[in-house]
């Protein structure tokens, strides 16, 4: 059933909050056209089939794009210098390559003339491969879903698994979805954001989560296609697609046939302090590729309402989410890959606390009435007592329900208390089911008043998002940048300070020279397979 909208918002103010979030974030994809990372090039050998790693567990494609940086620069990307050794005869592939570049075997340069078009001819085709593939995996999704069938309700219910241990992962991930869980989140162990390259092969020592690795992405998908089939519904598979190695985890889903990624525009930035200027270049790198993959991404708002007052700031969450929708769409991504976040968060003591979550949740449904919209359960004010948490567990599957969102992230009674335990996830899930088969069709039946408080209160938050966002795009005769750098280096989001100049991963981000060549960008920017 669609939802309709029950929230009478001027539309005139609509388009306006979309323009004002598409001038601010214009000049940011600017920049981060002009500028490539360490991890971009990276994920573009990972395209072209390089894998594995040393001894030591250095993945080659660092050992690979840190011989090329340190000869050549990356100015001109790796293709070049990588595809022209190949053509010289100094190894037969990537992977022989790399192991002699390793060990400082091999002198790359920068080809000119004939010799730079007969290496990026070269390097296209190779790549292609890897998009080929992405294509393929896409096409069995479709297959499947078609075979399978979707979940029968909506919203989808999501649960997350995290023992560490990829083969403990999997038993409780097809337990959830016998138990009515439709996406299964594999949330990634403790820091690994922070790491700059990606482990390898399947893990089993993850600190509360379990390492993104591509053989653990081929495990889990595995295991769940056999409980899709088992249950009559395809299950799907969500991972993060963000900190220092953004660009390959998304490659490496797409490889595997991952369906949803974590994948916000700034939420690296403020919570992991990665560098923004190295987030946005990473991001719109790994849209292109979940785009071209089908993948929908999840965005990361409900986290600036842990560090700040779920009333008072809920229209920066508003403000995130046309922004990470300006950038998705800018990198080819479609509404309906558009799992924009959003939380129930407000302090359950504040006088009509669920009467404002209502009044939030209903602006971002009406706001983007195409997209499946992530609806994120309480923890901020989780306080270890299980039973009132599972009563606001309720209160936020009603919500959810009421408002019809799309992705329902399944919430736990010992939020603050303990890793949860497999009969904490049935219980919650129980919680979910009741609400849903219960509730689920109040979407026809719930029409606040016109000028009530939920519908005041929805239009006091697009106002101020309007304002806020006029305050970003009006900054940019002071700015030295683009404005909404400058914006987020003030704490604008999440109460977070976070200047350009500073951040971790900064070293890894190079301006691109006049000769510079990338042909996974290319390909996924044609929309070609060659």
């Amino acid at each position: 059933m669609r939802q309709r909208s029950v929230l009478k918002l001027d539309p005139a103010q609509v388009k306006q909050a979309r323009a004002l979030a598409r001038t601010a974030g214009r000049p940011v994809v600017n920049l981060a056209k002009r500028h490539t990372t360490v991890s971009v090039e990276r994920a573009t050998l990972r395209l072209a089939g390089l894998s594995g790693a040393d001894h030591e567990l250095v993945p080659w494609v660092n050992h690979l794009v840190d011989a090329v940086r340190a000869q050549t620069g990356l100015g001109y990307g790796v293709s070049l210098p990588v595809w022209d050794a190949l053509r010289r005869g100094v190894a037969p592939d990537l992977a022989t390559l790399a192991q002699k570049a390793a060990g400082g075997a091999v002198d790359f340069r920068i080809p000119e003339g004939k010799e730079a078009a007969t290496a990026g001819k070269a390097a296209r085709s190779a790549v292609a491969r890897g998009i080929r593939t992405i294509d393929a995996q896409r096409a069995r999704r479709d297959k499947l879903i078609a075979r399978h069938g979707d979940p029968k309700q909506k919203p989808w219910i999501y649960l997350i698994v995290a023992t560490g241990d990829i083969y403990e992962d999997i038993p409780q991930a097809q337990a959830a979805a016998r138990e009515g869980a439709d996406i299964i989140a594999v949330i990634r162990s403790t820091g690994q954001s922070l790491l700059d390259f990606v482990p390898e092969g399947a893990t089993r020592e993850g600190y509360a989560g379990t390492y993104a690795t591509q053989e653990n992405f081929r495990l889990m998908r595995a295991a769940l296609d056999e409980t899709s089939k088992e249950l009559g519904r395809y299950i799907r598979l969500t991972n993060y697609a963000s900190g220092l190695c953004m660009p390959e985890i998304a490659t490496l889903a797409g490889l595997e046939r991952l369906d949803m990624m974590l994948n916000d525009s700034m939420y690296g930035i403020l919570f992991r302090d990665i560098n923004p200027i190295r987030t946005f270049v990473d991001q719109r790198f790994s849209r292109q590729i979940h785009a071209r993959a089908g993948i929908i991404i999840n965005t990361g708002e409900d986290n600036y309402l842990t560090t700040a007052d779920a009333v008072e700031a809920a229209h920066t969450v508003t403000v995130s989410q046309l922004l990470n929708e300006y950038f998705a769409k800018e990198a080819g991504l479609h509404d309906w890959q558009l799992g924009l976040g959003h939380a129930f968060e407000i302090n359950p003591d504040v006088p009509d606390s669920f009467r404002l979550e209502l009044a939030h949740a209903l602006l971002a449904r009406t706001l983007f009435p195409k997209a499946p919209l992530k609806w994120m359960p309480p923890t901020k004010h989780m306080t270890g007592d299980i039973f009132r948490g599972y009563l606001l567990d309720g209160f936020f599957n009603l919500v959810g329900a009421m408002t019809g969102q799309g992705i329902l992230l399944v919430g736990m009674m010992t939020e603050a208390v303990v890793t949860p335990w497999i009969s904490d996830r049935d219980l919650a899930l129980q919680n979910v089911r009741y609400v849903l088969n219960a509730a689920g069709g109040l979407t026809e039946d719930f029409h606040p008043p016109r000028d009530g408080f939920i519908q005041t209160r929805a239009r006091e938050v697009l106002g101020e998002s309007i304002g806020l966002l006029e305050r970003i795009v009006g900054d940019s005769d002071r700015a030295s940048g683009p404005p909404l750098l400058a914006a987020i280096a003030d704490g604008t989001f999440g109460a977070m300070k976070r200047p350009p100049t500073k951040g971790k991963g900064l070293d890894g981000v190079v301006a691109k020279g006049p000769g510079y060549l990338n042909p996974a960008t290319d390909l996924l920017e044609e929309g070609s397979t060659r």
